[in-house]
């Protein structure tokens, strides 16, 4: 039974009712036009989520609704990771949080149980966490800091910040760790008062590549809300599954056993995952659900509007009665122990650094996991060669722009000589290199592609500097635009 502390219960009752709403981007798709269509068809929404941008892009989201609920969705606050306190720029990324929290006057800032960077190596898609008990300490212990710096940069009069609120990560092919997805979380709730994201469609994933695909997706989900702490979930999440690398929606109802989708926010919400949103809702311990979201970046707004309305329909009156539901009093029962804050114990940080050391190399494919002393667990069978043949190199060459559209003639260039562009991903995972500025895998991409080719082919070099630096004005500048919807 998970530990619902005091302070989860203090902080909890803070937040109001969101009920529906929309995880959003800023940029993709514009918001302004977003926000019209949903205006002109006279639809509602309890509140927009929304993803870290620029300070004026925020602003400027803020002063076009000035009266909506805003939460945050952060990134970049790496908090599975063992030396997140220590080797990242963790102080600006904190302040950058707490001034956006404050623009958007947020009740919670969700960020996901996961990271884009590891031991040194970056990705341009999340890495869910080590399932291990010891991971779980160490996540355990950087909420806990991360929620006392909130507190103190952007704390009310009684010193209490926004609610931090862990998210359930998708698996994209593979998960490694030697204890379950709900007892890590069990883990973490028993030593944190955070609270939790419970996403659907990455839970979907959880039960395709892991070995809980041997029962039925209904019996999974049951069993899994069983042992998972639902009574910390704060908010839900729903978003599309399909192919990698395609915004193509899927079709008809979800085959689980075959289907290897992931989580993918350019498709549509397939039916399955109503079929486990409806296990989820009427369940007991869900006590504490403030809001409901449907993640809808990189939709084109006509679908987007067509979802949300259907979504509306189906499942708004209920939502709005859960979310709007009197908070579990205090003190009923053995699920209102304070949270423990267990110390670490000497050399745990540096034995789950070394892992997650190891699990950047096994994923990214310069080791096999036997080599090392990773926990390999129950996965699916093939799904990590799937991840390093194909996923990540589509990512570290496409994702974010292909490298032949960010840099021409360089590219050109490094065809005449007979050098393949797949190399640059073996060059990207050789070494792992420090962390010194708030992440963002398009400007690492830059960087790490103008180094790749000052070692391969040197004579090209100032031609991808200047490329690189054109790219880095129009990233800049497209980053701080106002939407004329705004002006």
């Amino acid at each position: 039974m998970a530990i619902v502390s005091e302070e989860f219960h203090r902080r909890v009752a803070r937040i109001p009712a969101h009920g529906v709403g929309l995880s959003v981007d800023v940029y993709s798709p514009d918001i302004f036009s977003l926000l019209d269509e949903l205006e002109i068809r006279g639809l509602t929404y309890g509140y927009l989520e929304v993803f870290k941008a620029s300070s004026r892009a925020l602003g400027a989201l803020r002063r076009r609704v000035p009266g909506a609920r805003l939460a945050y969705h952060g990134e970049g606050i790496w908090l599975t990771q063992p030396d997140l306190l220590t080797t990242y720029p963790i102080e600006r990324e904190l302040r950058s949080a707490a001034s956006h929290l404050h623009l958007l006057d947020s009740a919670w800032i969700n960020h996901e149980c996961a990271s884009k960077q590891i031991a040194g190596y970056s990705f341009g898609t999340y890495l869910p966490p080590l399932f291990t008990h010891d991971a779980a300490l160490i996540t355990s212990r950087n909420v806990r800091r991360v929620q006392g710096e909130l507190d103190s940069l952007v704390g009310d009069r009684d010193g209490v910040g926004p609610l931090l609120l862990l998210e359930l990560p998708p698996l994209t092919y593979f998960k490694f760790g030697d204890v379950g997805v709900p007892e890590f979380f069990q883990t973490v709730a028993s030593h944190a008062c955070c609270g939790l994201v419970l996403d659907v469609g990455h839970l979907w994933t959880v039960y395709r590549y892991s070995g809980e695909r041997s029962s039925s997706l209904r019996s999974f989900v049951l069993a899994f809300l069983d042992r998972f702490p639902l009574e910390r979930v704060v908010q839900i999440h729903l978003a599309g599954l399909g192919p990698a690398a395609t915004s193509a929606p899927p079709v008809g109802r979800a085959s689980p056993r075959g289907d290897c989708w992931i989580d993918a926010h350019a498709c549509a919400i397939p039916e399955v995952l109503f079929d486990m949103l409806d296990l989820i809702l009427p369940h007991p311990r869900l006590r504490h659900l403030r809001g409901v979201a449907l993640e809808i970046d990189q939709k084109p707004v006509d679908a987007i509007v067509a979802e949300f309305e259907a979504f509306g329909k189906r499942y708004g009156e209920r939502i709005r009665d859960l979310t709007h539901q009197s908070p579990e009093p205090r003190g009923s029962g053995a699920g209102t122990s304070p949270a423990r804050a267990e110390q670490d114990e000497p050399g745990r940080s540096s034995r789950v650094l070394a892992l997650y050391d190891a699990y950047a190399r096994v994923v990214s494919g310069r080791v096999q996991p036997g080599e090392t002393s990773l926990p390999v667990g129950d996965q699916d069978a093939g799904g990590l060669e799937r991840y390093r043949r194909a996923y990540l190199p589509e990512e570290i060459l496409n994702w974010g722009g292909s490298l032949r559209d960010l840099f021409p003639e360089t590219c050109r260039r490094l065809d005449a000589e007979g050098v393949p562009l797949v190399t640059f991903v073996g060059f990207w995972f050789r070494t792992p290199r420090p962390v010194t500025e708030p992440y963002d895998f398009f400007l690492i991409k830059l960087d790490q592609f103008v180094e790749f080719v000052r070692e391969c082919l040197p004579q090209a070099a100032e031609q991808a500097r200047r490329e690189a630096e054109t790219m880095r004005e129009a990233y800049g500048a497209a980053n701080d635009l106002v939407s004329v919807g705004e002006e």
